[in-house]
């Protein structure tokens, strides 16, 4: 598979696990190993009427396979990305968002390799 066009640095792309998605921006494609250099952006949990939101800019890059990520459509990240407060200069690193995120991965991760051992 030729992964080298399948994203674009600026991209936003999506990684999904239950009623959860997590909304990140491409940096860069690492062909080689077949990974993607993303800035999370934020965490959408659609198991409610309207979506939670957990602002993730803030958070750590992430490397993680290409091939788990799929295209963000602009109709679905437009509507979530307005429901963001303007970004404010932080002294701090945001725990709780950075607990929602790496609860996430987590779980995204397990399952993953749990679909593997089958």
């Amino acid at each position: 598979m030729d992964i080298s066009c399948k994203f674009q640095p600026g991209q936003i792309v999506s990684l999904d696990y239950g009623n959860r998605n997590l909304y990140a921006e491409v940096i860069q494609i690492v062909i080689s190993r077949d990974l993607c250099w993303v800035r999370p952006l934020l965490l959408a949990n659609f198991a409610y009427e309207l979506p939670l939101i957990n602002d993730l800019r803030d958070a750590p890059d992430l490397f993680w396979p290409v091939n788990l990520f799929r295209p963000a459509m602009d109709t679905e990240v437009i509507a979530l990305l307005s429901q963001l407060s303007p970004k404010q200069p932080k002294a701090d690193i945001d725990s709780v968002a950075q607990d929602y995120l790496n609860q996430f991965i987590h779980q995204f991760w397990q399952s993953f390799l749990d679909s593997k051992q089958l």
